[in-house]
């Protein structure tokens, strides 16, 4: 284990950062209306002091679960700070989940109260908190999130501050990250506070955090990119947080912010890339970069523009970022450094440094981190923030360690003579989209099997935007489609409607594009699938993998594929 001492841990740092940084900014958040507020450091523990010793007034057993829904904000950390306070576990949801499944991870973690932020769909997550739970809104959050419980001012009203500053052990755990599984059942990734500690101080050292830089958070909390890039960091480090106000405000919250750390989805970048495209045409761009003089003030505006000319450490990670746009931003003076990690590592494996980067690659391990690969090419990772396990899954967390305590990560990888790593595909069904986000195709599959003419389904879109799904009809059904017009029309409307009726139950990301019916029968014979009828997740995406960006371009429903 990586050396630490009790200085390194969370809280303590921020006791720290109370004393010495006390007057100095911390946490900046846009309420709306034009309106932003300031917190210092001391006023931040001092709002998180009060809402531990509400939290410490319910009595509670030590670490009992308390959840986080919000977007991200002030009050969110400050509320992870309280938990840990007061002795507890955090447990963070995202923001955009589907009732069920908001209740599935309350229920597992056994949560002893919710903290409410930031939402967009409050009424429809509402249902999915049980009976039973505290709910604590915060500012922010949607009107009557606080029915039957309380809400953060009334706490800062009314509740007299902790006067001790309690600190927990290393090896406690801190906070339980759900990710799904691939039987659609969420997994909590345990951590420790020593994972906090030993991660954030690994990645001050490698690229030299300190007090003077600033970030802007907006990517989920809940995320452990962000949990460990912005919390984890800003603590340890003592340097400000902002955030984004809204997606319409998200370039002039950059603006505002100037940060020099900045870590996003290959999606933004390549959406930041489109909007000065817009503006001046790629072909006349590139001939203004090579005018002497012109070309570097072009891309300094260009970088300005974009709230990026004081940004030191750019990295990108989640899903693969197409090299030509790696090229262009470096062009621009902008190293955008590859990551990689999971959250079972707590987002810490691999990175890029720009004196060795190769594009395509996500880099060496970090410090403290052993890698090597499996004799089927699985990345195997061994780090001193390795998860403590799966919550309440012990089983699940044997098959998710070798012997030796290396980490199955489920990617398959190629490992270059610098030790810089290539991924190259998942050894695992579960899968990522482009925006970064894991999709369980099981559940999915289960759901649009339930249909009567659908004798089997495969649920695909690897860093596709959303995922998609092919079905395969009974043989009967295919040929009287291809005779009888009627029929088929009457299919179509069939499988728009269970469309319909599937997405709804799912959480957005996980929300199919379209539909592909296949011509042909998988079977045992044709490699499709096995002798028990499983599918063959990678012989079906091979044979038809060459129609996906057809078939999304398409931008239909419904898609019968000739």
């Amino acid at each position: 284990m990586l050396p630490l001492s009790p200085d390194d841990l969370p809280l303590q740092r921020l006791y720290r950062w109370e004393r010495e940084r006390a007057n100095l900014r911390y946490l900046s958040q846009p309420m709306g209306g034009g309106i932003l507020c300031e917190w210092t450091w001391a006023q931040a523990l001092g709002e998180a002091r009060r809402v531990a010793a509400y939290l410490r007034a319910q009595q509670w057993p030590a670490g009992s679960r308390v959840a986080i829904l919000s977007k991200n904000s002030a009050y969110w950390l400050m509320a992870d700070f309280a938990i840990w306070m007061a002795g507890h576990v955090s447990v963070p949801l995202y923001p955009t989940l589907a009732a069920d499944s908001v209740r599935q991870i309350l229920d597992h973690a056994e949560a002893k109260a919710l903290f409410i932020g930031k939402l967009d769909a409050w009424p429809t997550m509402r249902a999915g908190v049980p009976e039973g739970v505290l709910r604590i809104a915060t500012p922010l959050s949607p009107e009557g999130a606080s029915d039957g419980g309380i809400h953060w001012d009334k706490i800062l009203a009314t509740v007299v501050p902790i006067a001790d500053s309690p600190v927990r052990e290393g090896s406690e755990l801190a906070t339980i990250i759900y990710t799904s599984g691939t039987t659609g059942m969420p997994k909590g990734v345990m951590h420790s506070f020593d994972h906090f500690a030993a991660a954030s101080r690994t990645m001050s050292e490698e690229f030299t955090l300190g007090q003077e830089d600033r970030i802007l958070s907006y990517l989920p909390l809940a995320h452990v990119a962000e949990r460990v890039g912005v919390e984890a960091n800003s603590v340890y480090n003592g340097f400000q947080v902002s955030f984004a106000e809204s997606l319409d405000t998200f370039v002039k919250d950059i603006q505002r912010v100037q940060p020099t750390v900045f870590f996003s989805v290959p999606r933004l970048w390549v959406k930041f890339q489109q909007g000065i495209f817009a503006k001046l045409p790629k072909r006349r761009l590139d001939i203004l970069f090579r005018i002497p003089v012109v070309g570097g003030l072009l891309k300094r505006k260009i970088l300005q523009q974009l709230g990026l000319s004081q940004v030191r450490f750019a990295a990108t990670g989640a899903a693969p970022l197409p090299s030509d746009v790696i090229e262009w931003y470096r062009n621009l003076g902008l190293d955008l450094l590859e990551v990689y990690g999971m959250t079972e590592n707590f987002g810490i494996s691999h990175t890029s440094r720009p004196e060795t980067m190769r594009v395509g690659y996500v880099g060496a391990p970090w410090p403290h981190v052993e890698c090597r690969l499996s004799e089927i090419g699985e990345v195997m990772v061994r780090a001193p923030w390795n998860m403590l396990g799966y919550y309440r899954e012990p089983e699940k967390t044997r098959e998710t360690f070798s012997a030796d305590g290396f980490l199955l990560t489920g990617d398959l990888g190629e490992i270059d003579a610098q030790g810089r790593l290539r991924i190259t595909g998942r050894a695992k069904e579960q899968f990522k989209t482009s925006k970064g986000k894991y999709v369980a195709p099981a559940p999915i599959e289960n759901r649009l099997g339930a249909h009567p003419q659908v004798e089997a389904v495969c649920v695909a879109g690897a860093n596709f935007q959303k995922p998609f799904a092919m079905l395969m009809l009974p043989a009967e059904s295919l040929t009287k489609a291809r005779r009888d017009e009627a029929f088929r029309a009457e299919l179509d409307a069939q499988f728009k409607a269970l469309l319909s009726d599937v997405n709804p139950t799912l959480d957005p990301h996980e929300q199919l594009e379209f539909l592909a019916i296949v011509p042909e029968q998988w079977t045992v014979d044709n490699g499709m699938v096995t002798p028990t009828m499983k599918i063959k997740r990678a012989a079906v995406e091979q044979a038809y993998g060459q129609y996906f960006q057809r078939w999304s371009a398409s931008k239909s429903a419904v898609i019968w594929h000739a």
